[in-house]
């Protein structure tokens, strides 16, 4: 209070002219402001207005700094809500590009695959499959018409099933064949990406 009253005596001196160095104690402040000298004392407690020492204060600097916090406005419960909410939002949206990235990284790696490029290389294989049974009755027909006895025809049958089986196993897991759809779908989405941006 010696200091709050030093710079009191001071201000007197130049014939009270304010400067950036004035000083004022809790209640002269609190006049100046409107306020209670509590609510001066709950303010420097969070920052808002700091004190240059105990229990005194910068006129000017503190003057400004609550002409600050009110123009702000102080955050009611719904507004520290929803800064929390942005926060989280924010939080996820990092996390969520984070992940895609690393995906993408891991699909251009050949070590993850879209599921659309599993449902295009199985259909693929279910087409081989399924053009290897419509050419069995071809491939039989003159075989199974010539055949002595039902059992004959059954073994020539199961044969080429056998043969048709075998070929099908050597279907295989081919990593260059996921990296070639995957290079067309890229190439096709970014055409697609320019063609809606000359739209």
């Amino acid at each position: 209070m010696q200091a709050c009253r030093k710079g009191r005596r001071a201000m007197s001196d130049r014939m009270q002219k304010i400067t950036d160095e004035s000083e004022v104690s809790t209640t002269e402040l609190a006049t100046v402001l409107g306020v209670s000298a509590r609510r001066v004392q709950q303010m420097a407690q969070d920052g808002t207005i700091p004190t240059c020492r105990k229990g005194c204060f910068r006129l000017a600097d503190s003057v400004q700094r609550y002409v600050k916090f009110l123009s702000d406005g102080p955050m009611d419960e719904e507004d520290k809500k929803l800064e929390k909410t942005r926060r989280v939002a924010e939080t996820t949206m990092k996390a969520s590009k984070a992940t895609i990235a690393k995906l993408e990284a891991e699909e251009l790696k050949g070590k993850m695959h879209r599921s659309e490029d599993v449902a295009a290389m199985t259909t693929d294989l279910i087409y081989a499959i399924r053009g290897a049974m419509m050419a069995l009755p071809g491939r039989l027909a003159v075989d199974v018409a010539s055949a002595n006895s039902p059992a004959e025809a059954a073994e020539i049958i199961r044969r080429e099933v056998n043969k048709a089986m075998r070929e099908l196993s050597n279907y295989r897991y081919d990593p260059k064949k996921y990296e070639e759809r995957v290079r067309e779908r890229r190439a096709w989405e970014a055409d697609s990406g320019r063609d809606v941006d000359d739209g």
